[in-house]
């Protein structure tokens, strides 16, 4: 019977704290995950934010590819002129 007892102080004394101490760390780590949540969850929103302008990207490629089509084009003008007038 004073085993029982030794085995109960034992567990209340020893045990009990250790289990409450690494619960408390558990906790703890899972409130710092949550605060890390948060800051990427804001980080997130504002990538998405930075790339609703790429759908304007496919306008400014196709206005990219007529100017050079334009350059190319006065560039011949300016050649045929510049030859015609020697």
């Amino acid at each position: 019977m004073i085993l029982w007892w030794i085995g109960n102080a034992v567990l209340v004394l020893v045990v009990v704290p250790v289990l409450v101490s690494r619960l408390r760390r558990v906790v703890r780590a899972a409130a710092e995950v949550d605060r890390h949540l948060d800051v990427l969850g804001a980080a997130g929103a504002a990538l998405v934010r930075d790339l609703d302008a790429v759908a304007g990207l496919v306008r400014t490629r196709s206005l990219v590819g007529e100017t050079k089509a334009r350059l190319a084009r006065y560039g011949q003008l300016s050649t045929r002129s510049s030859s015609a007038s020697e």
